[in-house]
């Protein structure tokens, strides 16, 4: 009987330590968008740039050029974050045709950052660019999944 107990006072623990986890990831997330949305486009260009360096061992030229890209694509991540927030102030949600259409764009802006890339970069530096890129999107992907299925969670519960 002992042993039981203790067994059950143990899963109760972990349970307990297991969700304190989960929330503290919602926080932190919630942080990191804050510190996010109060970076200038300058510096988050910058920052960026500086990582791509480490990671591609760009030349100062090279440097250069992908700094001057991702600024130019920072201060439209953040003009698109600005007007979504606005949208979501407003309790407006975009049309279809209107969500159409920011899909284009964005997937356009996509295609033209990386033909600029390609243009800046060499073959192996380039080479390693795609696979950092594509394992940006499928990690972004994967948290899209989970947020999706916990959505139905919700909202099975609530018709219970």
């Amino acid at each position: 009987m002992k042993k039981l107990l203790i067994v059950a006072l143990a899963l109760f623990a972990l349970q307990v330590t297991a969700q304190d986890k989960k929330h503290n990831k919602s926080e932190l997330r919630q942080e990191k968008m804050e510190h996010i949305k109060n970076m200038d486009p300058q510096e988050m260009g910058k920052l960026q740039a500086k990582k791509m360096t480490l990671a591609l061992d760009l030349t100062q030229e090279q440097q250069n050029n992908v700094e001057k890209l991702n600024i130019k694509n920072a201060e439209l991540r953040k003009a698109g974050m600005e007007k979504r927030m606005a949208l979501k102030d407003s309790n407006k949600k975009p049309s279809q045709e209107e969500k159409l259409k920011m899909e284009n764009k964005k997937l356009d802006h996509q295609i033209a950052t990386k033909r600029e890339m390609k243009k800046i970069l060499n073959e192996e530096q380039y080479e390693k660019y795609s696979k950092m890129v594509e394992r940006k999107m499928m990690k972004g992907k994967q948290g899209k999944a989970k947020h999706k299925k916990g959505k139905k969670k919700e909202m099975k519960m609530k018709k219970e």
